[in-house]
């Protein structure tokens, strides 16, 4: 039933990134360009429910709707140089490809194929994070 329910969850997710045109290549290029204000809108309003999303779970205490079970949120440690990298080597990823992690299945649900050479540089690049991580800074 859990499957049903993220499958439906993520379709649904996927058709909407697509249809907002967020997966748009163009969109995301002109986001670089500083030319257009769509994407900066369509993040600004994800970051902007994140944080009361999040802010409610943790005030109201909130429970899993699947088992009922209390939502917890453990606090990050603070500093700059993880945000800072991962920022750098994210966006950088994101600015070649013209994609980041929703969009690319995105895409690839809509029948651009080329997208898989970029779903396999983001899956290997996630294993080579997972290698080197221990000499990161966390």
């Amino acid at each position: 039933m859990k499957t049903i329910l993220f499958f439906t969850i993520g379709t649904f997710f996927g058709i909407t990134l697509y249809m907002s045109e967020v997966s748009s290549w163009f969109r995301i290029y002109e986001m670089f360009q500083f030319n257009a204000f769509h994407m900066y809108g369509v993040i600004g309003t994800a970051v902007f429910l994140g944080v009361i999303i999040t802010f409610s779970i943790k005030k109201l205490k909130i429970k899993s709707v699947l088992d009922q079970r209390p939502i917890t949120i453990p606090n990050k440690e603070t500093g700059w140089k993880r945000y800072l990298f991962g920022g750098i080597i994210f966006g950088g990823g994101w600015a070649i490809s013209g994609a980041c992690p929703g969009p690319m299945y995105s895409n690839l649900g809509a029948g651009f194929l080329p997208i898989i050479v970029v779903i396999f540089a983001a899956i290997f690049g996630t294993f080579v994070y997972g290698v080197i991580r221990p000499k990161l800074p966390h």
